[in-house]
């Protein structure tokens, strides 16, 4: 429900800050006194349409906060979760008007899109008026609606479950086609294709690895002869070794009676025959790198040429081979055994047809029988307003050609104003002020299904009285008892049963150079005097006060 309402430099609204609280609040006030421009700020807080013109003269700005308080799982958190922002319980509408036109939009201190901004008003307020499009005049919600009245969300939930299962089987059979179709005109191209890459069997990052064993044994090939040369020469027949080794020999036996003479040299020769000998395995260890078989480069050049003769052939790097000989090999089975899938596809695109088709004719049986008690009760409604000829109906088109995600039908409310004359659709054949009534009689109906948590009725009851006023009145204070009502009213009726009285009035300011309009909250002796004053006109007579208690006090009983 709407908690709070602020705002700041409005057109005549300085600044104003407005409690509600549950139940009916009427609004009243004189012709002129600011009761349009508190509701198109409001409208503006919800996402309404923006304009300069809005903005206080001589302010840069305007600005409108709406607070509600919204139950858990209300469809308004759903939307803040889908685009990021925290419920915290307490949801927080704010719009700045600036004067050059652009606007700017809030949710709880976020910045957000008027588009986000609009659909969260739209499901936290309703805004009925004579000729108010956006709420239950709008054809499109009649089918959601009828469905809240009937209870059937469960069912329209499981059809659109079965819609996305039947587009799903009806996308995997249309791309099966294709891709048979494709491939048949193909299927010698790929077949052949197919055959000779499976025959090269390319392999994910062969290339790379052949040109590099290649590079390797070109380049061991040059230097074989140099490192067969140095190890002949360190390790070979004329290797020193031997030499270096039988001299070490003698010198330690000469050197048991000369040890100081001897040692360092014997020490420094065993050094240099340890160094040779590792670098001999050094040696035979490269020469063994660098042998190779002519015939293994050979058979590497070959498949490398083959691999680049493929890629140029069709046209895809020699790293791309594996996934083109998958593609094409899985073409050929598609051809192979497509009949046999496509047989599948076409028997599970059937089932799922079949069970949505029931679904839908099960609902829209449903929705047939539901739209005639639909029409008793919102006829029960019409005869205290005064339209005790007229006759509501829902018009339920079935079209089994033209499926959609709910269902098969088009929901759209009729009325008929007059015995003989011809139904059409509600807002075409209603005036503004039988459309009025027959908005207040269907919210009525389906005040607890399918409504928005505040409900603001915008002088509904313009061109009636007495009896008629009365009947509005009493059906507006039923609707508070399940949902948080506001009513812009002239009838002294309606007003006086209100749970709560908001007065709009328009004071001279800086000795009567400006006006600004204020909204006050009546206590009930204020709240009589308003009621009398719209019983009797400008002069509050002895009479009108009278009439004012018996209205409050019938209200009351």
């Amino acid at each position: 429900m709407l908690a709070r309402l602020s705002i700041r430099d409005i057109v005549l609204i300085e600044r104003l800050d407005i409690e509600f609280a549950p139940g009916l609040a009427v609004l009243t006030g004189e012709t002129g006194a600011g009761k349009s421009i508190l509701l198109d700020a409001f409208a503006l807080a919800l996402g309404g349409r923006g304009d300069a013109g809005l903005v206080r003269h001589g302010a840069e700005q305007g600005q409108v906060t709406a607070v509600f308080d919204i139950p858990k799982n209300h469809p308004a958190a759903k939307i803040l979760a889908e685009n990021g922002l925290e419920d915290t319980g307490e949801m927080i509408l704010r719009r700045v008007q600036l004067a050059d036109g652009r606007t700017r939009a809030f949710i709880n201190d976020q910045a957000i899109s008027v588009q986000t901004l609009k659909a969260v008003g739209a499901a936290l307020v309703e805004i009925h008026g004579q000729h108010d499009e956006r709420a239950l005049v709008d054809a499109a919600t009649h089918r959601r609606l009828l469905d809240a009245f009937a209870g059937l969300e469960k069912d329209v939930s499981a059809v659109e479950a079965l819609w996305d299962a039947r587009r799903t089987a009806n996308t995997a059979l249309d791309e099966h086609r294709v891709g048979m179709e494709r491939a048949a005109r193909e299927a010698d191209y790929l077949r052949h294709a197919s055959d000779e890459l499976k025959q090269l069997a390319p392999k994910d990052g062969e290339e790379t690895s052949l040109a590099s064993r290649r590079t390797t044994m070109m380049q061991g090939e040059k230097i074989a002869s140099d490192l067969r040369e140095a190890q002949e020469v360190v390790g070979g027949h004329n290797s020193p070794v031997a030499a270096l080794a039988a001299a070490v020999r003698r010198l330690e036996r000469r050197g048991v009676n000369s040890p100081a003479l001897v040692e360092p040299a014997v020490k420094a020769i065993d050094i240099a025959i340890n160094a040779l000998e590792e670098a001999d395995q050094h040696l035979q260890a490269a020469l063994a790198a660098t042998d190779f078989d002519p015939l293994e480069l050979e058979r590497i050049e070959e498949r490398l040429f083959a691999l680049r003769a493929a890629s140029r052939k069709y046209s895809t790097p020699v790293d791309g081979l594996a996934a083109l000989a998958a593609k094409y090999a899985a073409d050929v089975v598609l051809i192979d055994a497509g009949a046999s899938r496509l047989k599948k596809l076409e028997l599970a695109a059937i089932e799922a047809d079949a069970r949505y088709a029931a679904a839908a004719k099960k609902l829209s049986m449903a929705r047939q029988k539901s739209a005639e008690k639909l029409n008793k009760a919102v006829n029960a409604e019409l005869a205290p307003l005064k339209l005790e000829r007229a006759k509501f109906m829902t018009q339920v088109e079935t079209d089994e050609a033209a499926p959609g995600p709910q269902g098969i039908d088009r929901v759209e409310f009729w009325v008929q104003t007059n015995p003989g004359t011809k139904p059409g659709p509600l807002m075409k054949v209603a005036s503004g002020g039988e459309l009025s009534r027959f908005l207040l009689a269907l919210k009525v109906v389906l005040s607890d299904r399918g409504s928005a948590p505040t409900l603001v009725f915008d002088e509904i009851d313009t061109g009636v009285g007495g009896a008629v006023a009365d009947a509005i009145g009493g059906r507006l204070a039923r609707l508070a008892g399940k949902v948080q009502v506001m009513a812009v009213t002239h009838a002294p009726q309606v007003a006086a049963r209100a749970d709560q009285h908001l007065l709009i009035s328009k004071d001279a300011l800086d000795k009567g150079k400006r006006v600004a309009t204020r909204v006050n909250a009546l206590a009930a002796d204020h709240r009589r005097e308003e009621i009398a004053r719209m019983l009797a006109g400008a002069e509050i007579t002895a009479e009108a006060r009278a009439a004012a208690d018996r209205l409050l006090k019938a209200a009351t009983a």
